[in-house]
């Protein structure tokens, strides 16, 4: 408990330092970049301004802010990955495949909250603050267990070939 606890300190403490900041502002922006080609691609109509995605009748606009890009989440997976006893080949291919899979979930975040918003504010609001928080963090604890079961049973499988 205190590595994983010492590891999300130092985590989030790297996210205000000024070299991670600005990594982090383009990393939102090739995000927004990235949900723009999938909707365009899907026959969409959408703005790129920056850190937003706009609908083109310019009524309304989503931006990717500290915070909305998974970064958060991603540290915790990354904090629980390294607390937990395994190989560091089994943790780079969780903290690879982990944060795949956050990403890919957090762009389909972004993208419906873009379309939410133009629907409804409330909707917005609620899938914003409420259902796609949760949804995140249930998914990062998801993908732990995933792949702290398969750690713990090539673990086993080792154990059980000596």
């Amino acid at each position: 408990m205190i590595l994983f606890a010492g590891c999300i300190l130092a985590g989030f403490g790297l996210l205000f330092t000024p070299p991670v900041q600005s990594a982090d502002a383009g990393f939102s922006q090739a995000l927004v970049k990235i949900s723009h080609a999938l909707i365009v691609r899907c026959g969409g109509h959408a703005l790129v301004e920056g850190p937003v995605l706009r609908a083109p009748t310019g009524s309304f606009g989503v931006e990717m802010k500290d915070g909305c890009n998974g970064a958060n989440v991603t540290i915790l997976l990354i904090s629980a990955m390294l607390a937990f006893p395994a190989s560091w080949k089994l943790r780079a291919l969780g903290f690879l495949g982990g944060s795949l899979i956050i990403q890919s979930l957090n762009i389909v975040r972004f993208i419906s909250l873009f379309y939410i918003g133009q629907y409804s504010l409330f909707w917005f609001d609620f899938a914003h603050g409420y259902f796609w928080e949760s949804l995140l963090l249930l998914d990062t604890m998801v993908v732990f267990w995933v792949w702290a079961n398969r750690v713990c049973r090539a673990g086993n499988a080792a154990n059980a070939s000596r």
